[in-house]
């Protein structure tokens, strides 16, 4: 296979309260694996996902695994400087996480934004819907995009690899692949 003709970087946010499951979703993503066992982040962890956008086209995902603790507010100007998305992840069994989705939007719009001044895109993201029951929490985590300006939401498990798609009539299973809302176009 030939060398791509372009390639891109772009730096994605992972942010939410502790414990909500970002280092996992990371995890599952980047390397396909999934712990029970894993410590609270302390400031930012990294990693690179390589993701083949056609053939000729290679994007480089830097995602930036932020820590959820209040302790580390302080720092986030520097961590969110130059992001071309982010996800905002909420725990669907932990209401007050889903209270809290509020504060993370609007720190992260007062601090990044777009070349052109609009917000970076930045889905929703509820994390352990194995936990709850089928299509539980699934208009609420809707709504509660539509209201502060997500780009999407979605609900997903980094235990069971599931992705729900919101919205469009309803909840849906989908298999893993990308979504378009946080690679920029190859252009």
């Amino acid at each position: 296979m030939s060398a791509p003709k372009s390639e891109y970087l772009c730096k994605v946010l992972v942010l939410g309260d502790l414990g909500v499951g970002k280092t996992s979703i990371v995890q599952r993503y980047v390397h396909n694996i999934y712990s029970q066992c894993y410590r609270a982040t302390i400031g930012v962890d990294f990693a690179l996902k390589m993701v083949t956008w056609d053939k000729d086209t290679m994007v480089r995902l830097q995602l930036w695994d932020i820590a959820g603790q209040e302790r580390f507010g302080h720092m986030t100007r520097l961590y969110y400087r130059q992001a071309a998305g982010a996800l905002v992840v909420c725990d669907l069994g932990r209401a007050a996480t889903l209270q809290s989705v509020h504060r993370w939007k609007e720190d992260l719009d007062s601090k990044v934004s777009l070349k052109n001044g609009n917000p970076i895109p930045t889905l929703l993201i509820g994390n352990k819907c194995d936990l709850i029951p089928y299509g539980g929490h699934s208009q609420q985590l809707e709504e509660l995009g539509q209201q502060l300006g997500f780009t999407d939401c979605h609900m997903t498990s980094a235990k069971v690899t599931t992705v729900y798609m919101i919205g469009g009539g309803g909840s849906s299973a989908r298999g893993r692949g990308h979504n378009s809302a946080l690679y920029p176009s190859p252009s």
